[in-house]
């Protein structure tokens, strides 16, 4: 946790009076982007509140068809997919529709979170769901802890959006770990009003993703305003890619990697530890930390 002269308690009286809590602690850092630590926090103070959601009817019907509409994306991409990651899952509010919608494909999916208390709230979501089987852990879109190539398919919904600055190594990253396609559920900076803009500037959100994607040489099969929008302030697009045929597609021995040097991680001792030994990463609750700042040098772990 990033420490910026502000207490746990004066952040919790400020969420609990509304305040924007991104804004406040990028004043208190005196830093213009939103780093990982403010997203962090901002983020965790808030979990619980997509769950919430979901008891107001007309909130829960707008979820469902907007996850319905991604599921469709996907079907028409692969009939079948093998497996799925949902990266910045949040509270599984998007992907447990999806997967229902999925029906019996995909055989596994995966999804993380920067925040360990929204991964806590999306774990009894998904149980109360009747989807079990899902594997979640911590981790930041910039160092994500799985191999190279290892799904059918990765999406975010929203989650590179308070990313501003940062959307190159993003991208690099989510790019990595598919096998067949990307798709981004993220807001469109190009296709809001003079008011949208200002406001996505105001909370640091991300900016032209397509024309970085286009830099990075990714194949962007297409790009268009995504029917199902929750804020006409914050309009969704999708933005479809699709990995190049010419690199191996492969079925990843491990399922989790260092996020750092990207070896294989084994579960141990009530640890995740990286092969060959040297970084161990905490477990708390049955639910793995990965982020690199999780990281404890310990080469002698276990003995």
């Amino acid at each position: 946790m990033v420490s910026l002269g502000i207490t746990p308690q004066q952040l919790l009286s400020a969420y609990e009076r509304g305040e924007n809590i991104t804004q406040l602690l990028r004043q208190a850092g005196r830093v213009s982007e939103n780093t990982e630590g403010i997203i962090e926090i901002a983020y965790d103070l808030q979990a619980g509140s997509y769950v919430k959601r979901m008891a107001d009817s007309e909130k829960r019907e707008f979820a469902k068809s907007y996850n319905t509409a991604i599921a469709s994306e996907i079907r028409k991409l692969v009939e079948r997919p093998r497996n799925l990651l949902e990266a910045g899952i949040g509270e599984a509010t998007t992907l447990s529709g999806v997967l229902k919608n999925l029906g019996q494909d995909p055989r596994s999916a995966y999804g993380f979170d920067l925040s360990w208390s929204r991964i806590a709230q999306a774990r009894q979501w998904l149980a109360r769901q009747d989807l079990s089987g899902v594997h979640l852990c911590t981790a930041t879109l910039s160092e994500i802890p799985y191999p190279d190539s290892a799904f059918d398919v990765v999406y975010t919904s929203h989650a590179v959006e308070p990313n501003g600055g940062n959307e190159i190594p993003i991208l690099k990253e989510l790019y990595r770990v598919t096998a067949r396609y990307l798709l981004l559920f993220e807001p469109s900076y190009e296709m809001a009003s003079a008011e949208g803009k200002k406001r996505m500037r105001k909370h640091g959100y991300c900016t032209c993703l397509e024309q970085k994607c286009r830099q990075l040489g990714f194949e962007i099969l297409e790009v268009r305003r995504f029917e199902k929008c929750a804020n006409p302030l914050n309009p969704t697009m999708v933005l479809i890619i699709e990995k190049s045929k010419s690199l191996p597609r492969r079925s990843p021995k491990a399922i989790h990697v260092c996020p750092l040097f990207k070896t294989p991680l084994m579960k141990r001792k009530g640890v995740m530890v990286s092969a060959p030994r040297l970084i161990v990463y905490p477990i708390i609750d049955n639910i793995p930390c990965l982020r690199v700042s999780n990281a404890i040098v310990a080469s002698h772990f276990g003995g």
